[in-house]
């Protein structure tokens, strides 16, 4: 049987059930949402715990990469994504889950080849090309402020 991609796409449109936008959009809003008020939070009481703002702005982001690692280990972020979709996907929290879910599928591979190999297949090329982005950002920075 030889289909079109058009004929394909309308079997896809009436197989699959129509998503609620309106709710995806809430949840996606209100997640998201707390988990830059828990970042705020944490800001905030780190800096009443007598930390400078340097200190402050290098804990949260640890702080939120633990959380994140930890509740995505403990299969609670996928839970929540299921409901909050790109609520979820606040970088910082979504950037430390899509290192931690590859390590934790292939860890039956060993920790070289399963962990370690598997850990930056979603991450690696946002790492390559973030990493590569900044260097030429700061060579033309450089290039500008000597100028």
């Amino acid at each position: 049987m030889k289909m079109t991609n058009q004929e394909y796409d309308k079997m896809v449109g009436k197989a699959s059930p129509a998503s609620p936008k309106l709710k995806d959009f809430i949840w996606a809003f209100v997640v998201g949402g707390l988990i830059c008020t828990l970042g705020q939070l944490l800001h905030d009481l780190f800096g009443l715990a007598g930390m400078s703002e340097t200190q402050v702005k290098a804990a949260v982001p640890v702080t939120l990469i633990f959380l994140a690692a930890l509740a995505t280990g403990l299969r609670l972020f996928d839970r929540l994504a299921k409901h909050a979709g790109a609520g979820t996907l606040v970088p910082i929290t979504g950037f430390a889950n899509a290192i931690v879910s590859p390590a934790m599928e292939f860890k039956a591979e060993g920790y070289v080849l399963g962990i370690g190999a598997k850990m930056f297949t979603i991450a690696g090329p946002v790492l390559v090309y973030g990493i590569t982005a900044s260097v030429i950002y700061g060579l033309f920075l450089i290039l500008f402020t000597m100028l």
